[in-house]
């Protein structure tokens, strides 16, 4: 019997059904769903901000979150969603405007009140300081190296391995926004460094090889150069970050199966191993996977469908 063709599950939820009901909800206007999908969450952090951000994409373009507000307005889950959705309304701004190009920074302002008021409404959820440090980008100037630094005090005291938050701080200091290619591989190093086995931060590294690309491409006018990165992902260092982001982190796992909030970062991994060549590497993270996939980092170097089809059929062998 022929095998079945390779066809990657680009699901905008990772597989979270939960989430994708939630998420219809707000297209029909219900907040409930919403509502009812953030209380079973719970304290679980990862999965609460996950589940909080796509929640915060559906909201954007509609009143689903204000109609929930009106109807309780001392909910702390529909402040956070609230402050998650001004501040992915405030980016939406700066990406219909164009690069370089600064939004109203009254709208910058919006999202961080929001925010603030969400971190007084959810006094332990570390949620609404990622949303925080987030906008805090699309400051022209960024802000205060001391105010972001307490914004990152008390991110990290509610979660020290949090993921997003470590990755909003990574972009704040790329040379993208408001710092350096050195500035934000020492952040990603020493954040991986610190990380216990099997936490997901040594990925880190990956997506600050990510980031100086993109930011090669937005300065070379979004076109790849044609030199300085004919070397970027399989150079000796780059191969040597593949191998120990797989040994501190997928090595460390005590379990096999990759949950919604994490399918991204295992994506950075598997997209860096295959770019750096390093089969032993992408194989077994390309059969973790299996068809779940997400367009980014893929579509940053090419067609994702083309990508992970090729890579597949390089390195993997049907069962």
């Amino acid at each position: 019997m022929a095998r079945d063709r390779f066809v990657p599950d680009f699901d905008p939820d990772c597989g979270d059904r939960a989430l994708s009901s939630a998420r219809q909800d707000i297209v029909i206007g219900r907040w409930q769903g919403p509502r009812d999908l953030l209380r079973a969450t719970g304290r679980d952090w990862p999965a609460r901000g996950h589940r909080m951000r796509a929640l915060a994409r559906a909201c954007a373009g509609s009143s689903t979150v204000e109609t929930w507000l009106a109807a309780e307005p001392h909910s702390a889950d529909a402040l956070v969603l609230r402050a998650a959705t001004e501040t992915t309304r405030a980016f939406h701004l700066a990406i219909a405007a164009g690069r370089g190009v600064p939004i109203g920074p009254h709208r910058v302002d919006a999202a961080v009140l929001a925010c603030l008021a969400a971190t007084e409404a959810c006094p332990d959820d570390p949620t609404p300081w990622t949303s925080l440090i987030s906008v805090a980008r699309l400051y022209p100037s960024g802000v205060r190296r001391r105010e972001l630094a307490r914004w990152w005090d008390e991110l990290y005291r509610r979660d020290p391995h949090s993921m997003e938050g470590h990755l909003q701080v990574l972009h704040y200091y790329s040379a993208r926004w408001h710092g350096t290619h050195g500035l934000m591989y020492d952040f990603a190093r020493d954040a991986a460094g610190a990380a216990p086995a099997g936490c997901a931060l040594p990925v880190l590294v990956q997506y600050a090889r990510v980031e100086e690309y993109r930011h090669a491409l937005d300065t070379a006018g979004g076109s790849p150069p044609s030199t300085g990165l004919g070397r970027h992902w399989n150079h000796d260092g780059a191969i040597g970050d593949v191998r120990r982001t797989w040994e501190r982190w997928i090595m460390g796992r005590t379990r096999s199966e990759v949950t919604p909030g994490e399918l991204r970062d295992v994506n950075y991994l598997a997209h860096a191993a295959c770019l750096a060549g390093e089969g032993e590497v992408a194989a077994p993270l390309l059969r973790m996977l299996g068809r779940r996939a997400t367009r980014t980092p893929w579509s940053y170097t090419g067609d994702p469908v083309q990508q992970l089809v090729r890579r597949r059929t390089q390195w993997t062998r049907p069962d």
